[in-house]
């Protein structure tokens, strides 16, 4: 979880500064080398892939700090969190794929870093690999695993973690039930809450909140991620040349990275992603078909579902988004879940009820329309139309396959609410149901849809 700072480096370059406010920075990072040696790696595909690992390292927390927030103890320096974050060839999507640390992993034949011992590939959780052979071996495991080359690495730690959400002034999430975790000290009340840096790492730590799940852990992970790629992307801090350098100092002042990850690489992304938003970011977790998978000397650890993973990182090969194309069937499946999607329904003909007919068809198959359906300005539409602000683009794709051959008409500004204006030809409401592309118990979420608005 505390990769989410890595990822705020790459989110946050989009400001393409130059190399005067940059200056300098690339001292300030750790280096290590996870590719020294390397062969027989995935042959390299489209895009850029940078494996995130997380670890617990606190040396740097004050002594009042790791009291208040409960990070007492010694730090074990192992990986609490690995996600590859792939960034698209044309640099407008950035797609996060979770590792869960217990998945059931088989190593490559490596040395061990502490005793110096040659092991053959044996069987581990994948977070053990770093314990063994560290960045190199992690980043091994990791391709052996998914087939996807790794094109850089960084490693985060707590303090990096909690200067980066000082530094761009919290970030806002909500919930609608209290979160509380005797382990980290968390205790939030339903509502919204902009948390600062020791809450904000409480909260990605928890795990003890629902029963355990430390897959669910990933999920709020996950959403805190979103929440801060809309926070960069809507604060004024990717325009503000001075704040850039400040949060980037305060990121790489506690990263570990590759050589090759350095500011012309920022420069260079930046550049490419100047129109980033939390609509280009999706995050999900890879499936587990037995999340109980006991083997010995190891003990309990998570193994992959083999054919739903491997979807995710075909698409990760291919450079394609990490849904997949609809099923046939009844119900046809869209990105977006229709309880999300809030729709006001519009007659635009002078047939008597049909933006009643319509408005309660859409909420049969699971939209949150209004249930007040009103008369548009005018009423000689012979096409149903579905009008949305831009930021909305991927709900209103989902709203439009429900209503066959509606035409798509993004008005800026308009809102979170959908806009279904009932033409002449309007005849059903197709069955919807979100999309399963395999990608475990959450699917994907996108930066734009788990914002508090």
């Amino acid at each position: 979880m505390r990769t989410v700072t890595a990822l705020s480096v790459v989110v946050l370059a989009s400001a393409g500064i130059g190399h005067a406010v940059l200056s300098g920075l690339d001292d300030d990072i750790a280096r290590v080398d996870p590719f020294r040696d390397m062969k027989n790696r995935p042959r390299a595909g489209h895009g850029m892939n940078i494996l995130l690992v997380g670890t617990d390292g606190r040396d740097t927390v004050g002594k009042e700090e790791r009291k208040r927030y409960r990070l007492g103890g010694a730090p074990c320096h192992c990986t609490d969190t690995i996600m590859i974050v792939h960034i698209s060839e044309d640099r407008d999507r950035a797609s996060v794929v979770s590792l869960p640390r217990d998945s059931y992993a088989v190593t490559p034949p490596h040395t061990d870093r502490v005793s110096g011992q040659q092991h053959k590939g044996h069987p581990v959780k994948l977070n053990a690999a770093y314990a063994e052979g560290g960045p190199q071996l992690t980043v091994r495991t990791v391709e052996k695993m998914t087939r996807v080359k790794i094109d850089h690495y960084l490693e985060v730690d707590f303090a990096s973690f909690m200067k980066t959400v000082d530094v761009v002034g919290g970030v806002e999430i909500c919930t609608d039930q209290r979160l509380k975790d005797s382990h980290t000290g968390l205790d939030l009340p339903p509502g919204r809450h902009t948390l600062k840096g020791g809450e904000a790492l409480q909260y990605v730590r928890a795990r003890y909140v629902d029963g355990g799940s430390d897959l669910s852990r990933m999920r709020r992970q996950q959403h805190f991620m979103a929440a801060l790629v809309e926070r960069a992307t809507s604060s004024g801090i990717l325009l503000n040349p001075m704040r850039f350098r400040d949060v980037t100092r305060a990121v790489l002042g506690s990263v570990r990275a590759d050589e090759g990850f350095g500011t012309g690489e920022l420069l260079d992304l930046g550049r490419a992603m100047r129109n980033f938003s939390p609509s280009s970011s999706e995050f999900t977790t890879v499936p587990v078909v037995t999340p109980g998978y006991v083997v010995k000397g190891i003990g309990s650890t998570l193994k992959w579902d083999p054919q739903k993973s491997e979807l995710i990182f075909d698409a990760l090969r291919r450079d394609e988004p990490l849904s997949t194309r609809p099923s046939a069937g009844a119900a046809l499946r869209v990105p977006v879940d229709p309880k999300q999607i809030r729709v006001q329904v519009e007659n635009g003909t002078r047939t008597p009820g049909l933006g009643r007919r319509v408005d309660a068809a859409l909420a049969a198959t699971g939209f949150a329309t209004t249930k007040a359906p009103v008369n548009a300005a005018r009423q000689d539409h012979q096409r149903t139309v579905v009008t949305y602000d831009p930021r909305w683009d991927r709900s209103a794709k989902s709203l439009a396959a429900a209503l066959p051959g509606s035409e798509l008409r993004a008005v800026k500004g308009q809102g979170a609410t959908l806009k279904v204006i009932a033409g002449a030809d309007f005849e059903k409401v197709r069955k919807v149901r979100p999309e399963d592309p395999g990608q475990g118990e959450f699917g994907v979420v996108r930066g734009d849809e788990v914002n508090c608005g």
